[in-house]
């Protein structure tokens, strides 16, 4: 069956060596659908952002792009603002048919981590094509703040699809008809819509600004920083908020979503016309995430926001994104929230895992 490739499919990638890595790849990376994607090494400091081009290895562009090498061996600071080339530990040699599409985790997006996956060829971030075989590069550059990383940390995922796999709006519908998606009525239009919350149900913290000045975070420090010594709680009662040309914003969904086992879904932008702000869409969602066969009774979608231009005035129950869903080939042995520790099965509004409030 098409669709996208369980956590049992991608175990035999790397049997057949489909998916290799060096160190070899520790079971603890697959996810329900999906592959944490280690840093090796080193890191290149890079002058611009770029894109080998057709015809073209990311090791050849470095040459002409690479400012100077860290080694990441003892700990290394990516400082805010720069962008740094990190050769990963995983390489592919895809078989026909078989394509792969890379996200920031979770917890990156909400650091404001701008991660995005490289590879040799390449002529879009993220995506890799069917028969790609080579290495591949995370593109790193913090935002927010400066952080400290090492070899092995997982800052990527990468899926694995077989086929089509999207839902389109019709099957969509269906789905939420037979099994609710959302505790309410869908927004429905090229994936499942979602809104934001700004009238909480108890009190009036609303969400977060990162701070403009703060000390370094070491990835590897879970519930170890003092939330106010990195962001500003934003509360109101008017169920308003402007928000700040070239702030970030971590604020919650108003609908709690669903994904039921035998599917997942990728956060997307709504349109680009509803304002001038993004929603950083850093993640997959799981299957099982929000689902009752895995400890919840659905989650709300963190939304990592960054205004551009011009002050914006977000409204209470705005829709600000959608979430696109996909089946998957096979329905995963390991589902989220249940037989893998999640740190946001049943969220409301949360700060990165590395932060305690």
């Amino acid at each position: 069956m098409s669709g996208v490739l369980a956590s049992q499919q991608i175990a035999h990638l790397i049997e057949t060596r489909a998916l290799s890595a060096d160190p070899a790849v520790d079971p603890a990376q697959i996810q329900p659908a999906s592959l944490d994607l280690r840093l090796g090494a080193v890191a290149h400091r890079v002058r611009a952002s770029f894109l080998p081009g057709r015809g073209r290895s990311v090791a050849d562009r470095l040459a002409e792009f690479s400012m100077h090498e860290i080694d990441l061996s003892r700990g290394a600071v990516l400082e805010k603002g720069c962008v740094y080339l990190v050769p990963l530990m995983e390489r592919l040699a895809l078989p026909h048919g078989l394509r792969a599409v890379t996200n920031a985790k979770s917890s990156t997006g909400r650091l404001d981590l701008l991660t995005r996956v490289v590879a040799d060829d390449g002529t879009e971030f993220d995506r890799i094509p069917e028969g790609y075989d080579g290495p591949l590069y995370a593109e790193i550059c913090p935002r927010s703040f400066s952080v400290l990383v090492r070899p092995g940390m997982r800052l990527n995922q990468i899926r694995f699809r077989d086929g089509p796999a999207t839902l389109d709006d019709d099957a969509l519908r269906a789905l939420h008809d037979s099994e609710p998606l959302v505790d309410c009525e869908p927004v429905i239009d090229g994936g499942l819509g979602f809104s934001v919350d700004l009238r909480p149900a108890e009190g009036d913290l609303v969400g977060y600004r990162a701070k403009p000045h703060t000390g370094v975070i070491d990835l590897d420090r879970i519930g170890h920083y003092p939330g106010s010594e990195f962001w500003e709680e934003l509360r109101t009662t008017e169920g308003r908020l402007i928000l700040d040309p070239g702030a970030f914003y971590i604020l919650v969904s108003r609908e709690a979503v669903t994904i039921p086992p035998d599917y997942a879904a990728e956060m997307a932008p709504y349109l680009a016309m509803v304002g001038e702000f993004r929603v950083h869409y850093a993640g997959f969602f799981d299957p099982g995430f929000g689902h009752d066969s895995a400890g919840g009774r659905g989650a709300r979608g963190v939304l990592e926001v960054r205004c551009h231009e011009a002050p914006f005035a977000l409204e209470h129950g705005q829709v600000v994104g959608r979430l696109v869903y996909e089946r998957m080939s096979e329905r995963p042995e390991r589902l989220y929230g249940r037989e893998i520790a999640s740190n946001y099965q049943g969220q409301g509004l949360k700060l990165a895992k590395h932060f305690r409030t």
